[in-house]
C-alpha cells in the first residue's frame, strides 16, 4: 500500500552562469540526486526549471542603455513621456525606470492606488478609508504626501514614490507623480505613453490608443534586439529582474527546444515519460502582505505536452458528503476509489473537477515550484515532483 502521495525536491545544481549547457546541467543533478536519495523515476515525474537560470544561461539581458535607445527610437526623442501602472518593485522595475527617465526630460508617472497591480501597496488603506478620497478620485503629488506621504510598506521600510523620484532625477529627468485608476488620465499630460501593467496591458493599450494615445506597451519593448542585446519577442521588459545596476536579465525565449530535450533524454536514460517546464513566479497571494506573486507575464512559458490543460480530479471531501454519507473506514475509501475510476472511464480523460477550484497544470505545478525553491539562496533552481498525478485509486 503506498503511503505518500506528491512528494516534492529541491534539486541542488552547480552555479549556473552564461552559456553554461543548462540541459547536461539539470540531468546530471537529478542524476546525482538519484544516486544520494535514493528515488526511482516513474513515468509522469515533474521537472521543473526556474526561468531565472534558463535566462542566464541564455544570456538573454539588456541594459538600461540598450532600454533608453529602444524607448527614443519608438518616440522620436520625446520632450515628455507618461507611464501607466507600472508595479512597486526595485528588482522588478527600478531599473526599466531608469531607461525610461533616461530617454526623456520628463516623466510622468500614473500609478493605481490603493495598490499596484500585483498587491504592492502605496498608502496607508485604513486613512484612505476615511479619506475625503474614493478609487474614482486623482490624487495629486501634493495631495498624496499631505494625506499618505508618511506611508511605508511594512516589509521593505520604503515609499516607492520617493524611491521612484530620486531614481528619475538622477537620470537628469523631471518627474510628476498622478495616482489615477483610469488610464484615460494620463492623457491630460501628455500623448505619448508606456502602459507598464502586466495582466491587464491589450485592454490597458487599447483603451488608450482608441483615446489618442501613441500608446507602446511595455511588452513592446525590448521585443528586438538593440545593438546586439537580449530580447524578448512576446513579453519585452515583462518578467525581467534586475542583474547589476545597469543590466537586466530578460525573461526566457526559445525554451521549448531545452524541456523537450530534457525530456528525450531522461527517456533514454529512465525509460521513463517525464514532464518538464520552466517555471516563473507561483501564482498565489500573500494574506498578510497582499502581495500577488505573479510579476511575470506567465507562471510557465515553456512545458512539454502532458502538462496541457487542468486537473483531472475529484474532491473526496465533496463526494464522501455528498453520495457516500454513511460510509466509514475501509469501505468508504472502497467506494470512493471505484467513483474515481467510474468517472475516469466514464469521462475518458476529460476533466472531472467536481468541487475543486479549476486552474491549469502549469500554474498549479509552478506555484509549487516557486514555493519549493523560493528567490532567495536555496541554491535549488531545479525542482523534482513525485506522485502529483497520483489520486486515491492508484494504491
Amino acid at each position: 500500500m503506498r503511503c505518500v502521495g506528491t512528494v516534492v525536491r529541491g534539486i541542488r545544481t552547480p552555479i549556473i552562469k552564461e552559456n553554461d549547457d543548462l540541459e547536461n546541467i539539470v540531468i546530471n543533478s537529478l542524476m546525482d540526486a538519484k544516486e544520494s536519495e535514493g528515488f526511482e523515476f516513474r513515468d509522469r515525474d515533474v521537472v521543473a526549471i526556474t526561468e531565472a537560470v534558463v535566462g542566464i544561461s541564455q544570456g538573454n539581458y539588456c541594459t538600461v542603455d540598450d532600454i533608453a535607445t529602444d524607448i527614443k527610437e519608438r518616440f522620436n526623442n520625446p520632450e515628455s513621456l507618461g507611464i501607466v501602472f507600472p508595479i512597486l518593485s526595485r528588482n522588478r522595475f527600478s531599473l526599466i525606470l531608469k531607461g525610461i527617465a533616461r530617454s526623456t526630460k520628463k516623466l510622468y508617472v500614473q500609478l493605481s492606488f490603493p495598490s499596484d497591480e500585483v498587491g504592492n501597496g502605496i498608502l496607508d488603506e485604513e486613512k484612505f478609508d476615511h479619506s475625503d478620497y474614493n478609487l474614482g478620485s486623482v490624487i495629486t503629488e501634493d495631495e498624496y504626501s499631505q494625506t499618505f506621504g508618511d506611508w511605508i510598506h511594512p516589509f521593505t521600510g520604503i515609499n516607492m514614490i520617493d524611491f521612484y523620484r530620486d531614481l528619475i532625477k538622477e537620470q537628469g529627468c523631471e518627474p510628476v507623480f498622478i495616482l489615477a485608476n483610469n488610464a484615460m488620465e494620463i492623457l491630460n499630460y501628455t500623448k505619448n505613453v508606456i502602459n507598464c501593467d502586466i495582466h491587464t496591458r491589450f485592454k490597458t493599450k487599447n483603451i488608450l490608443e482608441k483615446n489618442g494615445a501613441k500608446c507602446i506597451g511595455l511588452f513592446e519593448i525590448m521585443n528586438h534586439s538593440v545593438n546586439g542585446s537580449g530580447f524578448n519577442e512576446k513579453y519585452g521588459l515583462l518578467g525581467s529582474n534586475k542583474s547589476t545596476e545597469e543590466r537586466l536579465k530578460l525573461f526566457p525565449k526559445d525554451g521549448q527546444k531545452l524541456v523537450d530535450g530534457i525530456q528525450s533524454k531522461l527517456k533514454e536514460l529512465t525509460g521513463k515519460n517525464i514532464e518538464v517546464m520552466v517555471y516563473g513566479d507561483g501564482a498565489f497571494k500573500d494574506p498578510v502582505g497582499k502581495i500577488w506573486e505573479l510579476a511575470d507575464p506567465v507562471v510557465s512559458p515553456f512545458y512539454t505536452s502532458g502538462l496541457e490543460g487542468t486537473p483531472n480530479e475529484i474532491k473526496l471531501k465533496f463526494v464522501s458528503d455528498n453520495k457516500f454519507p454513511d460510509l466509514k473506514g475501509e469501505e468508504l475509501k472502497t467506494a470512493i476509489k471505484e467513483e474515481i475510476r467510474k468517472k475516469a472511464a466514464d469521462l475518458k480523460g476529460q476533466m472531472i473537477t467536481q468541487g475543486t477550484t479549476p486552474r491549469r497544470l502549469t500554474d498549479l505545478i509552478g506555484s509549487l515550484c516557486d514555493l519549493t525553491s523560493g528567490s532567495g539562496d536555496k541554491g535549488t533552481p531545479v525542482v523534482f515532483i513525485q506522485g502529483y498525478f497520483d489520486n486515491l485509486s492508484d494504491e
